[in-house]
């Protein structure tokens, strides 16, 4: 990488660091600006970095830009839906750019969907149920919609056969399925911070995979 991206990739580092010293003390305003900056700058990297599959980097860039929409609309209260129809766009963003890079087989990514949809299936069934619970079924149609287009961006970046990529993805989805069961199931002191670490690398690892 140059130099440049060196330098964004540090700082998204060390700000995400921040925001999660922040998420563990609750320290709601150093939140506020640590977490979309560390978007912001995963934005910059993704701009400068050198690629090597140039055709991904226009689609990596929407879906980061999407992300931080996402992320803004998650702490605005009552906007959960909304944030996540943000980050549904991410996702999309990141299939048709894992896709346009040359990525697997229609058949391989078939595969790898059907076996991420299987564990997504599991996980998903038990959030449903504590949405039932909770009385949170008008949520129910768009967490469906969402699991189901991060099962397509997680096969798809399985596919590809690539390390980064896919171990971002997994990670975007381990985040997310964390973000569920705290909000549906049952909250773990541990969570907050959790799903702030498998984000932000899971996106940086996602940005960095363009260069890989």
């Amino acid at each position: 990488m140059n130099p440049v991206a060196w330098l964004l990739l540090a700082a998204a580092a060390a700000v995400a660091v921040v925001d999660w010293i922040a998420v563990a003390r609750r320290a709601r305003r150093w939140e506020h600006v640590a977490k979309p900056a560390v978007l912001v700058l995963l934005i910059g990297l993704a701009l400068v970095i050198d690629p090597v599959r140039p055709a991904s980097q226009p689609w990596f860039v929407a879906a980061l830009v999407a992300s931080l929409v996402g992320d803004v609309l998650m702490m605005v209260p009552g906007a959960f839906v909304a944030g996540l129809a943000a980050f549904l766009v991410a996702h999309v963003g990141y299939i048709v750019g894992l896709d346009v890079a040359g990525g697997g087989s229609a058949i391989a990514v078939g595969l790898c969907v059907v076996g991420v949809g299987a564990g997504a299936v599991v996980v998903g069934r038990r959030l449903l149920a504590g949405m039932k619970a909770r009385g949170g079924s008008r949520e129910r149609m768009p967490v469906v919609a969402y699991v189901a287009v991060i099962t397509v961006m997680v096969g798809s970046a399985l596919a590809t056969g690539r390390v980064l990529p896919a171990l971002g993805a997994l990670l975007f989805m381990v985040s997310d399925s964390l973000i569920g069961w705290r909000r549906y199931v049952r909250e773990q002191e541990w969570m907050p911070v959790a799903i702030m670490v498998t984000y932000h690398v899971g996106q940086a690892l996602l940005v960095l995979s363009l260069a890989a």
